[in-house]
């Protein structure tokens, strides 16, 4: 059943924190989203995944529910987030601006980016936005910023909607994307973006598989095998029916319910 059978115009929040290294930590901030301040449990509000990274000592919580509802669980969860991170020991390679580092929401249907930006207020709105990291075979991090500027959508011969970043990752060199959405009037088939649509607007994004195959040849161009691609969360249309089905089965925690998420 959809989520417009359903009656619901859902929403979600890729909660970006800084914290990664206790898993008790990340998860009870994960949790405050579920619960009102008198203990009483959301039930139209769900935490979809967690993906943290060690040494980026930075996780990503995936909170879905009606837009409407939303910023309620987003501010439960950023509220113990700033009680529970001691910014004056944090540590990791992955630039921060304070325990709560991002706090973006993106329509996944029946809603527009312009209604989620009025409820967000402060709060940052777009259409949605992916991460998706590749990492090569190698230490040479000069080389990683140059495959790491190459596939930037500012760049020519670039991936439209692509901003990238290279860093030391686990003895590797770990290429970080950020895969944005973009209105698409016209959007065209076989060319490695997918498209979606919500309220009659066309979004596209390069297709993970089409950011890694171009990762791969330039790094192949250099001499340089990928070891490993890992894909933060969700694509837009799996983060949709993941949600529609969390809300629809009552499962809060969703993330336990998936095999592998914490990493």
């Amino acid at each position: 059943m959809s989520s417009s059978r359903l009656g619901l115009r859902l929403a979600a929040c890729l909660l970006n924190i800084s914290e990664a290294r206790r898993k008790n930590v990340v998860e009870k901030i994960a949790k405050a989203a579920l619960f009102e301040e008198n203990g009483k449990e959301h039930s139209e509000a769900t935490v979809l995944n967690i993906f943290s990274d060690y040494d980026y000592n930075r996780s990503v919580i995936t909170i879905a529910a009606p837009v409407e509802k939303l910023v309620n669980s987003v501010l439960a969860a950023c509220v113990e987030a700033f009680q529970v991170i001691d910014m004056e020991v944090q540590e990791g390679i992955h630039p921060c601006l304070g325990a709560v580092d991002l706090i973006p929401i993106y329509p996944l249907s029946g809603v527009g980016v312009e209604e989620c930006g009025m409820v967000a207020r402060s709060i940052g709105a777009s259409p949605y936005v992916m991460n998706c990291n590749v990492t090569i075979d190698s230490q040479d991090l000069v080389t990683g910023k140059k495959i790491a500027s190459a596939i930037r959508g500012s760049s020519v011969d670039g991936l439209k909607g692509v901003q990238a970043m290279a860093f030391p990752h686990g003895g590797k060199i770990e290429i970080a994307c950020n895969v944005e959405s973009f209105k698409d009037q016209n959007p065209i088939e076989n060319t490695g973006y997918i498209t979606y649509c919500i309220l009659g607007h066309h979004y596209s994004y390069i297709s993970p598989q089409s950011l890694e195959a171009q990762i791969k040849k330039l790094a192949h161009d250099e001499g340089i095998s990928t070891i490993g691609t890992a894909l933060v969360g969700f694509t837009p249309q799996e983060c949709k029916d993941c949600a529609e089905y969390a809300l629809r089965k009552k499962i809060g925690e969703f993330w336990k319910k998936r095999e592998g998420i914490f990493m």
